[in-house]
């Protein structure tokens, strides 16, 4: 199964999934916990020139932002998260293209339609079996970022940005609610985690748990 974990910012994800991934790690022979951007060598290094601040006065064309993000995601996919997923693994992600969708899409303005047939062109249509959306509002989830995690899209974008963002991300999940879950992410994080637990145990129909093997490349 394809779990990807994604939403606002501020809202717990790589916290999360890494949570999920121990849970499911007692419960499944293999399970592989990775992120977007990044995931792979290139990955990697695309993750630094798209997150970094880089102090500049001209803004990142927000077309430029997703075809990179989408060449990152390629190498995923591509590297990692189809031969785990042909291997019978479990793969964790977070973030992955309903990201793009929302920032650069719902946020800054891309034609959604032109987003998807990117996403589709780097994914080879690969689409996860379930999204979950830590959902926060977003005065509360920018306050929760501390100083050294501050990434450009905090630094060079306005509360509007963010609201359109968020936005954006119900936008996806009541459009395909077989696949998207939305979980408030403003209650503590033990309580988060309990309610991601559950909507993956019921989806996976989690039995007893057998001896498993977890790998990182976050």
């Amino acid at each position: 199964m394809f779990i990807t974990i994604d939403g606002p910012e501020g809202g717990g994800k790589t916290t999360q999934a890494k949570r999920l991934a121990a849970h499911l790690s007692s419960r499944l022979p293999s399970v592989h916990l990775t992120r977007e951007p990044g995931g792979t060598w290139l990955g990697e290094r695309l993750r630094e020139v798209l997150l970094a601040r880089t102090g500049s006065t001209a803004p990142t064309d927000p077309l430029t932002d997703a075809l990179v993000f989408n060449a990152a995601r390629r190498q995923l996919v591509r590297e990692v998260i189809r031969p785990a997923l042909e291997a019978g693994t479990t793969v964790i992600c977070t973030r992955f293209a309903d990201s793009t969708l929302a920032y650069q899409g719902y946020g800054a303005g891309v034609p959604l339609d032109q987003l998807r047939s990117l996403a589709a062109a780097a994914t080879d249509g690969l689409v996860p079996h379930l999204t979950i959306i830590l959902d926060v509002p977003i005065e509360v989830g920018l306050a929760r970022k501390a100083p050294g995690d501050v990434t450009r899209f905090e630094a060079e974008y306005d509360l509007a940005f963010h609201q359109r963002v968020r936005d954006g991300f119900l936008a996806i999940a009541a459009a395909e609610p077989d696949r998207v879950v939305v979980i408030d992410a403003s209650a503590h994080f033990a309580v988060v985690s309990a309610s991601i637990v559950d909507v993956v145990n019921r989806r996976l129909a989690i039995d007893e748990p057998s001896a498993p093997r977890v790998r990182s490349t976050s």
